[in-house]
């Protein structure tokens, strides 16, 4: 099985102190990125650290596949205890870091600890060093990258910063990259925050080898050539789609489908677009640079979760004041989805949907936790019941767009993800558009045959998030492809992504997770019963907990078939 190579990084930034560890044997069975973070943390994570404190831990890795050269692979991954989901949890990001991470030579980086003074951690081939940057309180995205391009020559492409948000521990602050890129879900920046680590830069020229077969060569070159609608509108492209079915929430998840989404569309968008985005060795180039000539606003998006959350679930029907709600989370370091659906939230509790004005004052306050944004930055999970509002999230994270309701093995999706409630997790909702056209496409109503296919696209896609290979290579990755490019047969990929879920997943309970977290605030037809299929499949207890049996020695044992 290809695998990531190079030793971790441990950096205790209390201690001002750097160890290099060899860790081939969890190299070995890991491949790389969340698999890599998942099992490190699993074993080097207190499982009552506070996600906020000293003791939790925070990994970036990367993959074997950002040893290539190949589209779709300008990716990482980021894992540590969420403070919004106070369970384990990794989140990943595009853009250009990944290929300068290589160059460090290490597998992976772990940051532990908490520093007395704010600090920028350099990581490089020649070893760690620390910088103190009081100056930089409360600095925003841009305005660090501007810093540390002036001070030491390396462009936002070196970089991991968190805004004020992050500092502030807002708990869905995101760690930003390339700028614009954001490890988003899950409140890792806040995990940095409460480390006193405002940014950590990656460079070097110590590649480790890891041979990748050529197939990598025709990946690419189909994803240069093909015509999709992503190359022009980015995820916005479903929007109408989505708000034709009746799974496009609206009005804080009070309505399915939103009458102003023409003011917000992926036409809307595109016309906005003012060049091609991409990341790093990637043809396919499905970002999303926009500009508004009027008031020269330029931002990189909105993608379609963040047209839901601040554009119909915010009563917003207005491309440009969409835009800006997405380039103040830029800014400051805010997970847009999060984000967008607590401000909703807000809104729906003052009768306010629509106004602009106020949801970017809100943006603001949150980051900086000023007034109501104080409590706004605890997330829907935390405030709902102040606000008298319902409880729009799935263990403590809020809901991302194709609705559950209508699209109903997306919304088991969003109960068993061990991260909340999150599409890309399992991504089931592709195979429930009526308009898909594949052997394997479900009607979307109703949990018959789903919770195995469930199993399998968790599974599959822990192992993307390991290799690391952007979730929008599905039209171009067969199960044959994934085994040559990995060399390793497709079952045993699917059994060590299954593995990567149980360690979550035990990790989760060893905090008090079970089946009782495995909820959603609305019916759909059979969900007991598909949630017991789905256990049965993962060989787990009734109660949504791992076996003991499961684990020998520490490591996770295949459940029966």
């Amino acid at each position: 099985m290809k695998h990531v190579r190079g030793p971790l990084c441990s950096i205790d930034v209390g201690e001002r102190t750097a160890e290099t560890e060899e860790i081939d044997d969890v190299l070995e069975s890991a491949i790389g990125g969340r698999a890599l973070g998942t099992k490190l943390a699993h074993d080097r994570i207190p499982f009552d650290a506070d996600p906020l404190g000293a003791d939790n831990r925070l990994y970036f890795a990367t993959g074997p596949l950002q040893h290539s050269t190949m589209s779709f692979t300008g990716r990482m991954s980021a894992t540590g205890v969420s403070p919004l989901t106070d369970g384990l949890l990794s989140s990943n990001a595009g853009g250009f870091l990944s290929r300068n991470f290589t160059g460090t030579g290490y597998s992976a980086v772990e940051i532990t600890g908490a520093s007395d003074d704010l600090v920028i951690v350099h990581v490089t081939d020649d070893g760690v060093e620390f910088e103190a940057v009081p100056e930089l309180e409360e600095a925003t995205v841009p305005e660090t990258c501007e810093y540390i391009e002036d001070e030491h020559g390396l462009g936002s492409e070196h970089t991991t910063v968190i805004g004020p948000a992050g500092e502030n521990r807002v708990r869905f602050a995101s760690i930003m990259t390339s700028e614009e890129r954001a490890f988003g879900r899950g409140g890792l920046g806040a995990v940095l925050g409460a480390k006193n680590v405002k940014a950590v830069t990656f460079d070097g020229d110590s590649t480790r080898e890891v041979e990748i077969p050529p197939l990598q060569m025709e990946i690419h070159g189909e994803a240069a050539q093909a015509e999709h609608p992503m190359k022009d509108q980015g995820t916005t492209s479903v929007a109408e789609y989505a708000n034709m079915v009746e799974a496009l929430p609206s009005y804080y998840f009070s309505e399915l489908t939103f009458e102003g989404i023409d003011g917000i569309s992926g036409d809307r968008v595109e016309e906005k677009k003012y060049k091609k985005g991409t990341c790093s060795s990637c043809a396919f180039a499905c970002k999303l640079p926009t500009r508004d000539e009027e008031s020269g606003l330029e931002t990189e998006g909105p993608e379609y979760e963040t047209l839901m959350a601040f554009g119909s679930n915010s009563g917003i029907d207005d491309v440009v004041d969409l835009m800006k709600s997405n380039k103040l989370c830029d800014v400051y370091g805010l997970d847009t989805i999060s984000a967008g659906d607590t401000v909703a939230a807000y809104l729906a509790s003052e009768d306010e949907f629509g106004n602009a004005d106020l949801i970017h004052d809100l943006v603001e306050k949150i980051a900086h936790r000023e007034g109501v944004g104080d409590t706004l930055a605890e997330g829907v999970d935390r405030i709902h019941d102040d606000l008298g509002v319902e409880n729009w999230s799935v263990k403590g994270m809020e809901f991302a767009a194709h609705d559950g309701r209508t699209l109903n093995g997306q919304g088991l999706a969003f109960a068993t993800s061990n991260r909340g409630a999150d599409h890309m997790y399992a991504e089931f909702y592709p195979y429930e558009y009526p308009l898909v056209d594949a052997d394997d496409a479900f009607d979307k109503e109703g949990l018959e045959e789903k919770p195995p296919k469930l199993v399998e696209l968790e599974n599959i896609n822990a192992i993307k998030d390991s290799a690391v290979i952007c979730k929008f290579s599905r039209d171009f990755m067969t199960d044959d492809r994934f085994e040559t490019l990995l060399d390793a047969d497709y079952e045993e990929l699917l059994a060590l992504g299954g593995e990567i879920v149980t360690l979550e997943r035990h990790f989760n309970n060893q905090r008090g997770f079970d089946r009782g977290d495995d909820t959603l605030p609305y019916e759909i037809p059979d969900f007991e019963q598909g949630l017991a299929e789905y256990y049965g499949e993962r060989g787990w207890n009734d109660d949504g907990t791992v076996p003991d049996a499961t684990f020998e020695g520490g490591h996770v044992a295949p459940a029966d078939d």
